[in-house]
């Protein structure tokens, strides 16, 4: 055996770090990571069909946390994964129908606009009343995806997940933006509460500025919020109208692309029909208009005999106006169209959806998209064209607002169809291509938000479900299953009263970026400063 000794004065050696300490250092660099993509995973749980709004404020908590205080970089690249754990799970049902690769190119894309929210963020935290800069700039990088790319894509506004919660009455005082702001602010000011809370613990001194905002910033929104409720209104303003929502069902498979066309459309002419036996039983009330869905008619009755027989055997049925979802071709142009028909004089009004869904309605970049998929231009042969003016059907006295589809999602193309006269909304929509996931209710969530905003009853005329009726204060009165034959009818109030939001437009937004502006300018001047001073 032979022993090593160690010289007098001679150190031994330093043994390697040991496994446990190695693993600690890598898990403590991970954790800001982990901590941003589980808190934009837990602003997806906030959403529709789940009631648990309230989320939404620890998910903005814990990006105040992880952003707080980093490099630009670094917050660019935690809020990236902050949006890939939100826009995952929340645009899944995207790829139902032509799988997932179109899906994961559209959040890979609409993420760049949460990690350039994420980096802005980090920057304006080492100002005074961060807060207020952070949540400006989240609302900023909302109004950015809702323009660009391709007319913009706003799906998963945070104010769509709040149509349950205690701020929704801020959508009547300043839409979208002013409600998405109520909530990120208070969430990143329950952030700043805990954080000075636990400064104070550790050093026993109070920063007073710090949690004065941090305070301020959660109980001023939720105020705000409490006095809101006055703007928030259910009653009728000039009398009331009988709608009834048809929701007809689309058939099962097995059925080849023309024969399901016009299988829908006797879908939807069939409950009509039958709801008009129950009128004449006396066991429901007789509508005074008929709201049928987007693509209830795929067979144009501008040209086809038997399509157009078949929705005027209906109309003539229930004896009211049946308002049509028909893809029509016209001087060329294919168009998502609503028809008002009359039941004595047919075809009186129509109205072209402006807001047409890129990659569905309308192929950009087809020739690029055609050399990397050919099935993709295959799916859209032609382009729908746009509508040109906002759609209300006048009929009994009643201005019925048209806003299909997805168009819901748009502020202006709400906006606009009230400040036109609707003094109800319906928002038809075809859902069927994307089964039962929960799109329908992330939809069913934008009219309930709708409704509060523009104080407008709302309905939601569904191929396959989930149909709706939607009172101005943004309750669901009634609504149908999924995937069933059905209709709902009810006594809606008219309204023409103009809520702060809908008379302000688009200013709460613009107030709202330029404060954004505002501080990511002070910020850049602040770390300009910083680094000369540095120099000197």
């Amino acid at each position: 055996m032979t022993v090593t000794a160690t010289s007098v004065g001679e150190s031994a050696p330093v043994p390697p770090q040991t496994a446990p300490s190695a693993w600690r250092g890598r898990l403590a660099r991970l954790l800001p990571a982990a901590a941003a993509a589980s808190s934009g995973l837990l602003l997806y749980v906030s959403f529709p069909p789940r009631t648990l709004w309230w989320l939404a404020l620890p998910a903005f908590a814990v990006l105040g946390l992880v952003l707080r205080g980093r490099s630009w970089k670094a917050g660019f690249g935690l809020g990236y994964l902050f949006g890939l754990g939100f826009l995952l799970p929340l645009l899944v049902w995207t790829g139902v129908e032509v799988g997932p690769g179109p899906w994961l190119a559209l959040v890979v894309i609409e993420a760049v606009f949460v990690a350039l929210v994420g980096a802005g963020v980090a920057a304006v935290s080492k100002l005074p009343v961060w807060p207020v800069w952070a949540a400006a700039l989240w609302i900023a990088g909302e109004a950015a995806r809702a323009r660009v790319p391709f007319h913009g894509f706003p799906w998963g506004k945070v104010a769509f997940g709040q149509a349950d919660g205690v701020f929704l009455p801020l959508a009547a005082l300043g839409g979208t933006p002013v409600l998405g702001f109520a909530v990120v602010l208070c969430g990143f000011g329950l952030y700043e509460v805990v954080r000075t809370s636990v400064s104070a613990r550790r050093t026993g001194t109070v920063r007073r500025a710090a949690a004065v905002v941090g305070v301020l910033s959660v109980v001023v929104p939720v105020v705000a919020a409490v006095a809101a409720r006055a703007l928030v209104s259910d009653k009728a303003e000039d009398g009331t109208v009988t709608v009834a929502v048809i929701q007809g069902n689309v058939p099962r498979l097995g059925l080849d692309f023309n024969s399901q066309r016009r299988a829908v459309l006797d879908h939807h002419a069939r409950e009509t029909e039958r709801l008009a036996a129950e009128v004449a039983a006396g066991t429901a009330e007789q509508p005074d208009i008929v709201l049928w869905p987007e693509n209830s008619s795929d067979i144009d009755p501008f040209v086809n005999d038997d399509a157009r027989a078949v929705i005027d055997g209906a109309a003539k049925a229930i004896d009211a106006p049946i308002s049509v979802g028909g893809v029509v071709a016209r001087d060329g142009r294919l168009l998502n169209e609503q028809i008002l028909w009359d039941p004595v004089k047919g075809p009186v009004d129509t109205y072209d959806k402006r807001q047409i869904q890129p990659f569905g309605e309308y192929l950009p970049l087809r020739s690029l998209v055609g050399a990397v998929n050919e099935n993709w231009t295959s799916m859209v042969r032609q382009d729908f064209s746009r509508g040109g003016e906002p759609g209300v059907f006048r009929t009994d006295g009643a201005g019925v607002g048209l806003v299909t589809c997805y168009e819901a999602a748009f502020d202006w193309a709400v906006r606009d169809t009230v400040t036109a006269g609707a003094q109800l909304i319906s928002v038809p929509s075809n859902n069927a291509t994307f089964g039962r996931s929960e799109m329908t209710y992330q939809q069913l969530a934008m009219s309930r938000v709708r409704a509060v905003e523009h104080s407008r009853a709302v309905t939601v005329p569904v191929t396959s479900g989930v149909s709706a009726i939607i009172a101005p204060d943004g309750r669901i009165t009634q609504r149908t299953g999924m995937f069933v034959a059905d209709s709902l009818v009810q006594e809606v109030p008219l309204r023409s009263s103009q809520t702060p939001a809908t008379r302000l437009g688009v200013l709460p937004e613009t107030a709202l970026v330029l404060v954004a502006a505002g501080g990511l300018g002070w910020a850049v001047a602040s770390g300009v400063r910083g680094r000369r001073a540095g120099d000197v």
